[in-house]
C-alpha cells in the first residue's frame, strides 16, 4: 500500500476531481482542495445522480469511495486522524499536491484550514476557568422524601439487583465526593448494569420508566467540572459565564458539584447538583447542554421519580448583554453601542457599511475575546490597544498587517483565521504557521508531491 506521502497514494482521487473541476482548476489561481479523516470526509466532487426510476446505490459512487478508501487506509497506516490537501492540475494534467499535517497546536478546521491556533499549551477560554461560587445556606428541597422515593422505584422495578453498600463507598473514592443519600437510595435498588437484564429489553425499558432517565451504571458515575466538556477555541471563546442573583443552577461550564448519573436520551446529561444557584437546592437535577451549562429539571431526585418534572430554561448571565455583544447587519449597529464596562466578548460580523473603528471599546478592563469578519476594521493595529485579549480572530489580511507591524498581542492564549470564499490553503496555513512561530509552538506540516494524470479524456 503506498504511505500518505506518495503520489500513488491520491491519483485516483486526483484524476476524480480533474474530471468534475476543468473550468475551476483551468482559471487563474485554479485550485481543488479537502479534507480526509476516518470516518468523513469534505471534497469538491459532484453528486452522482442515479439512472431516471432507480435509487442511487453504492455502486454509483463505487469510484469515489474506492478512491478515498485508498486515501483512508494509508492514513491508518500513518497513525493520522485527518489530512487537508490542495492541488492545483494544469490542463495537460500535470498535478502539483499540497498536503498539510495538522499540529498538535491546531484545532480541528473547517474543510482544508486550519482550526484555532494554540498559541499557550493546555490554555482554555475564561468561562472554563471559572468555578462556581461557594453555595451558601443552600439546602435540600422540602419534596425529599427518601422512603418515598426508595419505595417507588421498588414498586416499579420489582426484583431488580441494587449495588451494595461496598460498591457505593468504590465509587464515592473513585469520584472524590459523598454521593447524596437520594442518589445512594436509587443504587441501592437498581445498581444499572445492563447484564442485571441482558437480552431482556423490556426491564432495560423499566428501568428508563422508573427512573425518568436513562440511568448510568455505578462506574460510569462521574464528576461534570468543566474539564470534562471540552468545546473548540474558537466557539468557547465566545461564550460567557455568570450567574443572575435569582438562578436556581450556576451559570458555568461545569462544576465538580455536578454528579452525572444519567442521560436523557437526546444527548443530554443528567445529574444530581450540589453547588445550586442562590434560588437553588442542593441535590437538584439538572440538564447538562450540548456544550456549556445546565438547566433545572427537578427540585430533587424524589421529585423527578415520582413527579416526572420538565426541564425549566432559566437565562444565564453570558447569554445576555452587555457581556457578549454582536455587531453586524442583524444586530447591534456600531461599535459604541457595544462599548460596556462589563463587555467580555466582541464579534464583529458581516457589515456593509464602512469600516469600523475599536477606539470605543479601548481601556475596558474585561474585553478578552474578539472577533472580526475579513475587512471589517478601519485599522487593525487598533487592536494592540485592546490589553486583555485571549483570544482574536481575524481575516488573512488583517493578520498580516498585525505580523508585518510586529504587533500581534503578545498576551493571545489561542488565534484563529477566518477564511471566506475558495481560498487556496497554502498562504492561510502559512499564515498559520507564522503565528504558531512566535510562541514557537509546533508547524503545520506542508508536504509537495508532484505527479501527472494526463489530459482528461
Amino acid at each position: 500500500m503506498p504511505s500518505i506521502h506518495d503520489f500513488m497514494t491520491w491519483e485516483p482521487l486526483l484524476r476524480l476531481l480533474h474530471v468534475d473541476n476543468v473550468e475551476s482548476l483551468g482559471a487563474s489561481g485554479g485550485h481543488v482542495a479537502g479534507q480526509i479523516g476516518h470516518n468523513a470526509w469534505s471534497l469538491p466532487l459532484l453528486p452522482r445522480f442515479p439512472t431516471p426510476g432507480r435509487a442511487l446505490q453504492a455502486d454509483g459512487m463505487r469510484d469515489d469511495l474506492d478512491a478515498v478508501e485508498r486515501v483512508q487506509n494509508a492514513l491508518l497506516d500513518a497513525g493520522l486522524d485527518a489530512i487537508s490537501f490542495a492541488a492545483e492540475v494544469s490542463p495537460t494534467g500535470r498535478a502539483v499536491l499540497h498536503l498539510f499535517t495538522t499540529s498538535s497546536a491546531v484545532e480541528e478546521g473547517i474543510g482544508p484550514y486550519p482550526g484555532s491556533l494554540i498559541l499557550v499549551d493546555g490554555s482554555v477560554p475564561q468561562p472554563w476557568r471559572r468555578s462556581p461560587d461557594p453555595v451558601l445556606g443552600a439546602v435540600q428541597a422540602p419534596s425529599v422524601d427518601l422512603a418515598l422515593l426508595e419505595r417507588t422505584l421498588r414498586e416499579r422495578m420489582p426484583g431488580a439487583t441494587g449495588a451494595t453498600e461496598a460498591e457505593i463507598a468504590a465509587t464515592e473514592a473513585r469520584l472524590g465526593v459523598a454521593l447524596p443519600d437520594e442518589l445512594k437510595a436509587l443504587y441501592r435498588v437498581t445498581r444499572g448494569q445492563r447484564q442485571d437484564w441482558g437480552d431482556n429489553y423490556a426491564a432495560a425499558d423499566r428501568v428508563i420508566e422508573a427512573v425518568g432517565c436513562e440511568l448510568f451504571p455505578l462506574d460510569d458515575l462521574y464528576i461534570a467540572d468543566a474539564a470534562s466538556r471540552p468545546y473548540l477555541w474558537r466557539f468557547a471563546a465566545t461564550e460567557a459565564a455568570g450567574t443572575l442573583p435569582n438562578a436556581t443552577v450556576q451559570g458555568v461550564v461545569g462544576s465538580p458539584g455536578w454528579i452525572a448519573f444519567g442521560a436523557s436520551g437526546g444527548g443530554d446529561r443528567i445529574a444530581v447538583d450540589l453547588t445550586p444557584g442562590p434560588d437553588g437546592h442542593v441535590g437538584q437535577i439538572i440538564v447538562l447542554d450540548h456544550e456549556i451549562g445546565a438547566d433545572l429539571l427537578a427540585e430533587s431526585l424524589t421529585q423527578l421519580v415520582v413527579n416526572r418534572p420538565t426541564v425549566q430554561h432559566f437565562s444565564r448571565r453570558g447569554e445576555e448583554s452587555p457581556v457578549i455583544a454582536r455587531v453586524n447587519i442583524n444586530a447591534l449597529t456600531s461599535i459604541q453601542a457595544a462599548a460596556h464596562p462589563s463587555l467580555e466578548v466582541l464579534c464583529i460580523g458581516v457589515w456593509d457599511g464602512e469600516p469600523l473603528s475599536l477606539a470605543p471599546v479601548t481601556g475596558l478592563p474585561r474585553l478578552r475575546t474578539l472577533t472580526a469578519y475579513p475587512g471589517t476594521l478601519v485599522d487593525p493595529l487598533e487592536i494592540t490597544k485592546l490589553t486583555g485579549l485571549e483570544f482574536l480572530e481575524l481575516g488573512p489580511e488583517e493578520w498580516r498587517v498585525l505580523l508585518d507591524a510586529g504587533a500581534v498581542p503578545h498576551g493571545l492564549s489561542a488565534a484563529a483565521i477566518q477564511v471566506h470564499g475558495n481560498q487556496h490553503p497554502l498562504p492561510i496555513v502559512a499564515l498559520a504557521n507564522d503565528l504558531l512561530s512566535l510562541w514557537n509552538r509546533p508547524p503545520i506540516t506542508v508536504t509537495v508531491l508532484n505527479g501527472d494524470l494526463g489530459p482528461v479524456a
